[in-house]
């Protein structure tokens, strides 16, 4: 059988050393390649937290991660570092563009970290990636110049710059309309299944966590259910953003 994308074993996190509170308890979870997976769980149950673990944004307390079959463990900062930039795209619900860039450059950022310099062949596929999402003709845009649903557009394709297996999607249209957020969940599927991209995405939203092909039920700390595909779980065909 083919690596897991993403496998949890036992993974427990946390906070404190004189008071020490427990986040995760002991989770296990497996995510095989071109899964759209929904965590889905209360304010406080962990969400974030897992999340930022997944991420490598943070080391577990206790217990095994691996992506693509690398125990993230065994990786010193500056190679984990390296490691996430190459293989994890995140989309958050505050898409965290920069203000003074055109959207092209938002979307060169990631490859400019990990090259170093702008060059043609950047520039090239921040293009052909805008263009994936629909906003060929907002290249050379600042995000103050579009609109929520095209900042989020532009937070998608840059999530993809690195041509990552694994996307982790926290909350990506909290903050948008529910037509525009249709549009956005319809971007990330059309992206899972032609590319073949493994997605988590966090949300609050059970319209959009009963699309998905698996559910992730998290409560205080530890994973309560896995609900299995949907009748929804494909999805209407995708439709345009505004």
């Amino acid at each position: 059988m083919a690596e897991p994308v993403l496998d949890l074993r036992g993974v427990v996190k946390e906070f404190g050393s004189r008071v020490v509170a427990r986040v995760l308890h002991g989770v296990d979870l497996i995510l095989d390649r071109g899964e759209l997976a929904a965590l889905i769980g209360p304010s406080g149950s962990g969400k974030s937290t897992l999340l930022h673990l997944i991420g490598l944004l943070d080391r577990p307390t206790a217990g095994v991660i691996r992506i693509l079959g690398q125990t993230t463990g065994e990786l010193q900062d500056e190679e984990l570092t390296r490691f996430r930039g190459q293989s994890i795209g995140f989309i958050f619900q505050f898409h965290h563009l920069l203000p003074a860039f055109s959207a092209l450059e938002n979307v060169m950022l990631p490859a400019l970290a990990h090259h170093g310099r702008p060059s043609p062949e950047l520039r090239e596929r921040a293009a052909e990636l805008l263009g994936r999402v629909g906003l060929t003709d907002k290249l050379h845009a600042r995000p103050t110049d579009l609109s929520g649903g095209q900042q989020q557009r532009v937070a998608v394709a840059r999530s993809l710059a690195m041509a990552p297996p694994l996307v982790l999607a926290d909350e990506p249209t909290g903050n948008l309309d529910t037509q525009t957020a249709d549009g956005v969940f319809d971007l990330l599927r059309e992206i899972n299944r032609e590319r073949g991209t493994t997605v988590l995405v966090v949300t609050h939203d059970p319209r959009l966590a009963e699309r998905c092909d698996r559910v992730i039920e998290l409560v205080d700390g530890r994973i309560r259910t896995e609900q299995p595909p949907g009748a929804h779980a494909r999805g209407p065909a995708p439709s345009a953003l505004r």
